[in-house]
């Protein structure tokens, strides 16, 4: 079977890592001899933009008929970090197959699919798969307005999801990008919403039972053990079962918070009194009070929320 392989690549990604990823994966491919086009991103969020162009006319999904055309597979090839990753998962229909080669600075969801080797060797295997694998997402629907989204690694609301709006929103984040040393805006950004983010209120239901947690402090719903760029904090779960885990850490004195990242970075946080664990198919989550948002590293303002939990499955090549 014949492909043309479409190449939505954020040179931006990574510090620039995308950039570099990129040029490496069109010269193989000019190499190879093999038919392809690149779509490079100019600005935030214009991987959607591209997408929505390829969806009418170009990108097919993974059918019978598709299979048994004549005229080249056009198979979308995306090159950049999870965030990028995330916003082409929004935007394109589950059947339609996606590869990654994974070029930010966390790259979690390939961690969590055993994918992460250097891009070429990620290529041969994009070159010699012959059907796409089903993969689950998460599925989040906020029910005060309606908004539905999918995530590939996870949802966070509280103390991590303050790091990352910390994170991304430092000015000096691009700089240390340069010098390769960008994870020091993430240990400064976390050390500053440690001593700032507040216990707050959260309601849990899953399993046919319903939770409170007065003085939540972390709330993190994944689809896989990592998050942060590989911090396993959920070692129970796994992306290939159509599940997913809850952590809440409760608001605690700050030395035993700086314990529990030592029994964090030793794999044993989940023996603490204050880690508490939920593994469900479906989960709903209410938080009355406003607290910052993130999905796969995309942050969002303080708000409250109403969430209702699921996952999905999302065609991927590999």
């Amino acid at each position: 079977m014949k492909f043309h392989y479409y190449l939505l690549i954020n040179p931006t990604a990574g510090g620039g890592n995308g950039k570099k990823v990129g040029k490496q994966i069109t010269t193989l491919l000019e190499q190879k001899q093999q038919l392809f086009t690149i779509l490079e991103t100019k600005y935030h969020l214009h991987e959607i933009k591209l997408i929505n162009k390829l969806i009418p006319t170009i990108l097919t999904p993974w059918s019978v008929q598709a299979k048994q055309s004549q005229a080249p597979f056009p198979l979308l090839i995306v090159i950049g970090g999870d965030g990028t990753l995330h916003q082409v998962v929004n935007s394109i229909p589950n059947q339609i197959p996606i590869a990654y080669i994974p070029a930010g600075s966390g790259n979690d969801f390939a961690r969590s699919l055993k994918l992460l080797q250097t891009p070429a060797k990620m290529l041969e295997n994009i070159l010699q798969t012959t059907k796409p694998r089903e993969v689950n997402l998460l599925s989040a629907r906020q029910q005060n307005d309606n908004i539905h989204s999918f995530c590939v690694n996870n949802i966070g609301i509280g103390l991590d999801a303050a790091i990352v709006h910390a994170t991304n929103h430092s000015t000096a984040k691009q700089q240390l990008y340069k010098y390769n040393i960008s994870s020091l805006t993430y240990i400064r950004s976390a050390l500053r919403a440690l001593f700032k983010q507040k216990g707050f209120p959260i309601t849990i239901k899953c399993n046919n039972q319903s939770y409170y947690f007065k003085q939540a402090f972390l709330c993190t719903i994944t689809n896989h053990p990592y998050f942060g760029g590989g911090i396993n904090i959920a070692p129970m779960a796994n992306i290939h079962e159509a599940q997913m885990d809850l952590m809440i850490v409760e608001r605690l004195p700050m030395f035993k918070i700086f314990y529990l990242i030592v029994l964090l970075l030793l794999q044993k946080h989940t023996r603490s009194k204050y880690f508490h664990h939920f593994k469900a198919k479906n989960i709903q989550l209410s938080s009355p009070t406003r607290q910052f948002l993130q999905k796969d590293g995309e942050d969002s303002d303080k708000a409250a929320y109403d969430f209702t939990f699921s996952t999905t499955e999302q065609f991927f090549w590999f």
